[in-house]
């Protein structure tokens, strides 16, 4: 599957887990505008990899778990490419143009 381009918009507080340490969920939204969920996210390995409001590619698999359609996993974490971040300039703009 092809690297998807995708605005981080959601990242929960960690969970418990016993495979992965710690979980957190992360939302976000497609360059067409639909959301995708992502979960599990290992929370230690990219903690400080991205933030929200920040452009990122990232490999995912369709979460066949879940019978939600967007939600997604990721395939391999270290494999993340980080794009630009969007900030709060005049108030807001151009957050609330995606969002």
């Amino acid at each position: 599957m092809a690297k998807e381009r995708i605005l981080i918009t959601v990242k929960t507080y960690p969970t418990i887990s016993r495979i992965y340490t710690e979980l957190v969920c992360t939302a976000g939204i497609r360059e067409d505008g639909s959301w995708v969920h992502i979960y599990p996210v290992p929370f230690r390995a990219l903690f400080d990899k991205y933030v929200k409001f920040q452009w990122v590619e990232m490999d995912l698999i369709r979460r066949t778990q879940d019978r939600r359609h967007k939600s997604h996993q990721l395939k391999t974490p270290d494999s993340i490419i980080l794009h630009d971040k969007i900030d709060t300039k005049h108030n807001w703009q151009e957050r609330k143009f995606y969002v």
